[in-house]
């Protein structure tokens, strides 16, 4: 039976995301869920997942504090096991965070993440609520997602990636803001697929059945 780890490493509440992923596997056959910051545990994982909340440099110096848990992390993805970061769990797959300071991401997918700076100045940062999803890219994890599918986000600052093929999808908040990210095994999303009802759910049945 397969394994999917949800990492703790103390950047957000993962109560929502652990039901969601528990629920999907149920319905999909998607094995085992759990929710630990043990290396031990992400070392022995199929699928590995790790959420994150608040600011850039506090997840990152959060994540270094568990000994030996980014090392299993990367050792995982290295391995080819199928990675969905989600909120600044997907940021941090960047080259550099500009939140408050420099802060060196992972350098899994090239890019920084910058300020969200709306053409409109109008319009409210942080970007927070339900926006529409535009697909740039098929992929199989979102099998079954359109774009107009709705998704919930809560952020202030967003990832520019360097390589366009590597951004799946956007939403429109006066200006393109990057939704979801990948590369060869590595999936993450800006919004919180856990708090986006069906669009949500159906992405995590998707990852939990994705085979890259």
């Amino acid at each position: 039976m397969t394994l999917t780890v949800l990492v703790d490493y103390d950047s957000g509440n993962l109560h929502s995301a652990e039901k969601a992923f528990q629920r999907m596997a149920a319905e999909t056959g998607g094995g085992t869920v759990i929710v630990t910051s043990r290396p031990e545990d992400v070392a022995r994982a199929d699928r590995i997942v790790l959420p994150g909340d608040g600011a850039f440099p506090a997840c990152r110096k959060a994540l270094g504090s568990y000994g030996g848990l980014f090392e299993a992390i990367a050792e995982g993805v290295a391995q080819g096991k199928p990675f969905l970061g989600i909120c600044v769990g997907m940021q941090m797959l960047a080259s550099w965070g500009r939140e408050y300071e420099d802060t060196p991401g992972f350098g899994w997918i090239a890019g920084e993440v910058t300020r969200i700076t709306p053409a409109d100045p109008a319009l409210k940062v942080p970007h927070m609520g339900w926006n529409d999803l535009v697909i740039d890219q098929a992929h199989p994890v979102l099998a079954g997602i359109a774009t107009g599918d709705h998704a919930y986000f809560v952020h202030s600052y967003q990832f520019r990636v360097e390589d366009p093929a590597h951004r799946l999808a956007h939403v429109d908040y006066a200006g393109p803001i990057t939704a979801i990210v990948g590369r060869d095994n590595i999936i993450g999303t800006q919004f919180h697929p856990e708090k986006s009802q069906a669009t949500g759910l159906r992405l995590i049945g998707n990852f939990l059945r994705w085979t890259p």
